[in-house]
């Protein structure tokens, strides 16, 4: 199993060697330090967690630190589960990965915080159609219409309303790696991931 932490740069277009265009992100991936192993026979579950990034050491509680055990000041701590015993021999308590543990052509899931649109309405946030723009309607060109039915003299849960849009976790499945630059510790992904610049990925291999 393969995987790093990364944040989401900008996005760009690439040609293979057949001349073919490929919507591309750029992700700066690594170098992720294993902070700890987790057992199914300790823990209930086995995975890595691991350190990435750099933080100020007067913001970073006496717990965390005393948990680092001098393996560096982590901005971000994540695990990531193994799906398969054998995975967990793979890497070890300490090890330092980078993008290097990638090949071209590798097929990833990419997990980000998609980008918080505030406050929308139903138009926007769930594709409603809106009223119709003529015979005698006014100002109900975006309202979201009649909201249930009089029998049950409630609002069935889950109703589709206006409400907060976006900020919520995302996961994209079958991109791929296009590019792989060791020394700048960069990937090279296919398409659209969720998110701003800057916000935190995380990619592993399916």
């Amino acid at each position: 199993m393969k995987f790093i932490l990364g944040t989401k740069q900008y996005m760009t277009q690439v040609f293979d060697e057949e001349g073919k265009v490929h919507p591309a992100t750029i992700v700066a991936a690594g170098p992720l330090v294993v902070t700890q192993l987790k057992s199914k026979e300790k823990d209930g579950y086995s995975a890595a967690q691991v350190g990435y990034g750099v933080r100020n050491k007067k913001n970073i509680n006496k717990a965390q630190r005393g948990h680092f055990k001098g393996k560096g000041d982590f901005r971000y701590v994540k695990e990531f589960r193994f799906k398969k015993e054998g995975d967990t021999t793979t890497v070890k308590e300490g090890d330092t990965i980078d993008v290097s543990v990638f090949e071209v052509g590798d097929v990833i899931e990419v997990s980000s915080v998609s980008k918080g649109k505030g406050f929308q309405g139903v138009v926007k946030r769930h594709g409603f159609h809106g009223g119709p723009r003529s015979h005698g309607q006014k100002h109900s060109e975006r309202a979201p219409g009649s909201i249930g039915a009089t029998g049950p003299n409630r609002v069935f849960k889950g109703t589709k309303m206006a409400g907060r849009m976006g900020g919520d976790r995302v996961t994209v499945k079958n991109l791929k790696v296009l590019q792989i630059d060791k020394e700048g510790g960069r990937l090279v992904i296919s398409g659209a991931i969720p998110g701003r610049r800057g916000t935190l990925v995380e990619i592993r291999s399916l």
